[in-house]
């Protein structure tokens, strides 16, 4: 939730001047949506929400359903934030519901995953990343992520400056992709949590990260650019 019509327009204006091949998705909060839609019309750079409703119409007032996303331009939406699950309260049934709805839809949806430093430290890591993909292969089925995009996002390292070392990420990332198995080998796995322009490098070489889901840096336009050149 940051953010100005102004801002937004000078976040615009840099990514406008960006060349790189890499994939870009770019996730303003809802009512950026339309500015950025607008603005990156002429630019191979996609456009996603930050949530979606696991509705897809009725009376459920706040909410915004996947059909409204792609009624304005939206491609992507993330499920599963780390905020979501810890602010909101947000459950692996209400994410997988989400996550099932937004496929229906026609959204590719950006599966989020991560645990809280209490419980790295009592070794539960690969038991919470599996229950949250069981979650979804138990409501959108076995083929559900195939080609699809999951975000590791180790909680502890959001906002602190501090990524999780690269080797211990390819790890988990790793467990990630043989859990998803082969109908998963078109899937894409991302790592979030402190990525800076310093740390992409180091990052991306690793096997099993396919690409990165950017936070406080996506803030700075010369700092997100970087990133961007970098992957």
């Amino acid at each position: 939730m940051n953010g100005s019509g102004k801002n937004i327009a000078e976040l615009m204006k840099k990514l406008l001047e960006l060349q790189c091949k890499s994939d870009i998705v770019i996730f303003p909060p809802y009512v950026y949506i339309p500015q950025v839609v607008t603005a990156l019309s002429d630019k191979a750079i996609a456009v996603g929400a930050q949530d979606v409703c696991e509705y897809n119409f009725g009376a459920y007032t706040g909410e915004v359903s996947s059909e409204m996303l792609k009624d304005i331009g939206c491609t992507y939406c993330l499920v599963g934030h780390s905020e979501r699950r810890g602010i909101y309260g947000e459950d692996n049934s209400k994410v997988a519901s989400k996550f099932y709805q937004a496929s229906l839809a026609g959204l590719k949806p950006i599966l989020c995953l991560g645990e809280t430093l209490e419980q790295k430290k009592k070794g539960e890591t690969l038991g919470l990343i599996c229950e949250q993909i069981d979650a979804i292969l138990d409501r959108a089925g076995k083929n559900s992520l195939s080609n699809a995009v999951i975000a590791y996002e180790p909680i502890w390292a959001i906002g602190s400056g501090k990524p999780a070392d690269a080797s211990e990420i390819q790890l988990v990332h790793q467990y990630i992709r043989s859990k998803i198995g082969d109908s998963g080998l078109g899937s894409k796995i991302l790592y979030g949590g402190s990525v800076t322009p310093a740390n992409t490098m180091q990052l991306l070489e690793k096997p099993d990260i396919d690409g990165l889901l950017v936070g406080g840096a996506s803030l700075d336009a010369v700092a997100f650019s970087e990133i961007c050149k970098l992957a």
